[in-house]
């Protein structure tokens, strides 16, 4: 697979898992890594051709790695990669006889990167989980939600992707880094728990400064305050306001025919219920395209709250390509964007196990052994 992104000549083998690891892989494919999937050998082919953003960019081998043979194919392969993916649970890849001591003594300069929700070690690490279950161990859900309900969850965005996914890719590229000093490899352990953890740093920074309260609710970034927060409008649509510092504030009050002298102190938390109140009539009174143009073109910090379905419609999304097609499918565009080696998509989302001969031969495997595996079941 020929790329032109910042990770070209970089090889890295991704052990099929959910959503979060392929996230990582789909952000080094898209910088120029060419990635190689191992598939289940009973892995069932999409139903449909739409195209999945987080498969896109790489190829599909499918090894039954529970076979004799299975386990020394992805050595075999480990001998040619930089980086190998897993996201099993502890212990799984060192059953199957590709943990981390095994690979690295195959291949000394491989990064093996393990993404977990409760990290390699310690009471939880092989317990079951998921987004919302690293959220609330790691402090991130308990202020997210109304101060009169409970926590809600921010779908599965914080900890599977961004204290996840994207995460394991930051400890992949310091890993690669550091190799090109000391030429060795190492394990990266990376656990979605303590990714979510990081995201909630400027929260501990705003306490100790005496800026957030423990309770939900009240707080600058919660949706208590007026200048920061969500409105419905006219149409059941909604608006989003974050007109933080003063100036913004005045030109969102301005956009509404509101005078600032007639309400409270923009940080009178006392008052934030009924200046919330005020505002939200005043939205009421329009449909959210509407605001919308009122808006434009000022530093109000107003903005249509879009759907993920129509966001690439949105002028500044369509100039700037944020969103892009693959085989006539709607994809987040790669990012971020590099001046001279640009991340590109380098093919749609494989097929499981269509390219397996092919790929298997050009990471190292000879025409007898692809045969032997075929013959034994390993391959399909």
């Amino acid at each position: 697979m020929t790329t032109t992104g910042p990770l070209r000549g970089v090889r890295v083998l991704e052990l099929a898992g959910l959503a979060p690891a392929p996230f990582a892989c789909t952000l080094l494919s898209d910088l120029g890594a060419e990635v190689l999937r191992i598939d289940r050998t009973d892995t069932p082919a999409p139903v449909s051709a739409a195209q999945d953003p987080l498969a896109r960019g790489r190829r599909s081998a499918a090894i039954d790695l529970k076979q004799p043979g299975g386990a020394e194919a992805v050595l075999r392969l480990v001998e040619r990669a930089d980086v190998l993916v897993e996201g099993f649970r502890p212990g799984v890849c060192e059953r199957l006889g590709i943990g981390p001591d095994t690979c690295l003594a195959r291949n000394p300069r491989l990064v093996y990167a393990r993404l977990t929700g409760y990290g390699q070690s310690g009471p939880l690490a092989k317990r079951a989980g998921h987004d919302i279950n690293y959220l609330a161990l790691s402090g991130a859900l308990e202020p997210l939600g109304p101060a009169d309900g409970p926590p809600l969850p921010p779908l599965n965005y914080v900890a599977d992707f961004g204290g996840g996914g994207m995460l394991l890719a930051v400890g992949i590229l310091a890993a690669l880094w550091e190799r090109q000093s000391s030429g060795r490899g190492q394990v990266v352990d990376a656990a979605m728990t303590e990714g979510a953890a990081l995201i909630t740093s400027i929260l501990h920074g705003l306490r100790d400064q005496g800026l957030w309260q423990v309770r939900r609710g009240g707080n600058l970034f919660d949706g208590s305050a007026p200048f920061y927060t969500t409105y419905a409008c006219a149409d059941g649509r909604f608006v989003a306001v974050g007109a933080i510092e003063p100036q913004f504030w005045a030109q969102t009050l301005a956009g509404l025919g509101l005078a600032a002298g007639d309400l409270p102190a923009q940080h009178d938390r006392a008052a934030w219920p009924a200046v919330k109140a005020r505002l939200a009539s005043v939205f009421a009174t329009r449909t959210r395209d509407e605001w919308a143009s009122v808006f434009d073109g000022t530093d109000a910090c107003v903005t249509p709250v879009l759907s993920p379905f129509e966001a690439h419609l949105h002028p500044h999304n369509f100039a700037r390509g944020t969103f892009t097609e693959v085989n006539g499918q709607l994809q987040p565009s790669p990012a971020p964007r590099l001046s001279r080696t640009p991340a590109a998509i380098a093919s749609p989302s494989p097929r499981p196990g269509e390219h397996t001969d092919t790929a298997l031969a050009e990471w190292g495997l000879t025409t007898d052994e692809i045969t032997n595996l075929r013959k034994d079941g390993t391959l399909r």
